[in-house]
């Protein structure tokens, strides 16, 4: 793995620093452990690993099968790095190679609880009912919750929120949201999307005053269905990326509306990170820092993070205007 975002948000201020691992630390003064959130580089997939003050867990897809087992070795090696011996919560956000692939290798390593997601596949092309199979297969093995917006996932210690599933999103705002977006006006819609991506489970993560969302690979009309014509969920401090940090996601309707303080682009080399999309993130009021997971070849020096700047944090400095999280945060 390329860097290590390091955020540790506690009530009143939010502070980055770099790190040799891409991860994220979280923690209140009324607890003695730390929030957890691990993006694990998987080329261009998605895991996530987040570990509760409760010392639960629950990772956000498993990356790719194949590739002499490398996913699940980065995976495994990050939930040793965090002391865990099991995965509580499996959430897998839709049934393609990239996210859901790599999940029998990681179910190989660690014993899995929980396996969360919006219940069967859409796709069913042979590639699609492999894939599904296999998962099943492994998931069978285990507890299954099949969520819907508005459901919580039940890890001890955070509250994990289902904002989309199968297709459907929230309606009932979340604390902090419920305004207006005024960006809707101007959206401009796209052709439906029938695949899985359109369906992928999204959840809004929080500790204290913390937010942090993650939304699959989401794509542009259901990020327009989630955010319009009011903001549901609110402003958030951590975002990462939706899709990769694809063009086919990222509406600014959404990335504005949430006015992230930090992103997280999940990219790889070779996929995600258009210049698009990274323009949207990079534009979004009140970002204070982005981070990726890969250079984007595609994005050239002007759409992606610079190289020095990756790598290093600059001493804190105080915000010019509060925000609902009271943050002060590392600039590069």
């Amino acid at each position: 793995m390329r860097n290590t975002l390091v955020v540790m948000a506690m009530t009143g201020w939010l502070a980055l620093v770099g790190q040799p691992l891409l991860s994220a630390q979280t923690q209140t003064p009324t607890k003695g452990k730390p929030l957890e959130i691990d993006f694990i580089d998987v080329e261009g997939g998605q895991s996530t690993l987040i570990v509760s003050p409760s010392g639960e867990s629950m990772l956000v897809d498993a990356g790719w099968p194949g590739f002499n087992g490398r996913d699940a070795d980065r995976i495994a090696a990050a939930a040793k790095k965090a002391g865990l011996t099991r995965i509580d919560y499996m959430v897998v956000t839709h049934y393609h190679t990239d996210h859901v692939g790599g999940v029998p290798a990681i179910a190989a390593k660690l014993p899995i609880g929980t396996f969360v997601d919006h219940g069967e596949t859409v796709e069913h092309d042979q590639q699609g009912d492999a894939l599904y199979r296999a998962y099943l297969q492994v998931r069978d093995k285990g507890k299954h919750l099949q969520v819907k917006p508005g459901d919580t996932i039940p890890i001890k210690g955070l509250d994990v929120r289902v904002v989309a599933a199968a297709g459907e999103h929230l309606t009932t705002p979340l604390p902090l949201g419920g305004q207006p977006n005024p960006l809707c006006a101007s959206f401009p819609a796209r052709d439906p999307d029938p695949s899985e991506n359109a369906r992928s489970v999204g959840i809004v993560v929080t500790l204290g005053a913390f937010r942090f969302v993650d939304l699959g690979d989401l794509t542009w009309n259901k990020e327009h269905d989630l955010f319009c014509p009011n903001n549901v969920i609110g402003p958030v401090d951590l975002y990462l990326t939706t899709h990769h940090g694809l063009n086919q996601s990222n509406a600014p309707v959404a990335v504005h509306a949430m006015r992230p303080r930090v992103a997280v682009m999940n990219n790889g080399a070779k996929k995600g990170g258009s210049p698009e999309a990274w323009q949207t993130v990079h534009d979004s009021p009140g970002l204070l820092d982005l981070w990726q997971v890969h250079y984007a070849v595609a994005g050239g020096a002007d759409h992606n993070v610079g190289e020095s700047s990756s790598r290093t944090w600059t001493r804190p400095r105080r915000l010019a205007s509060p925000s609902p999280h009271n943050a002060t945060a590392a600039s590069r």
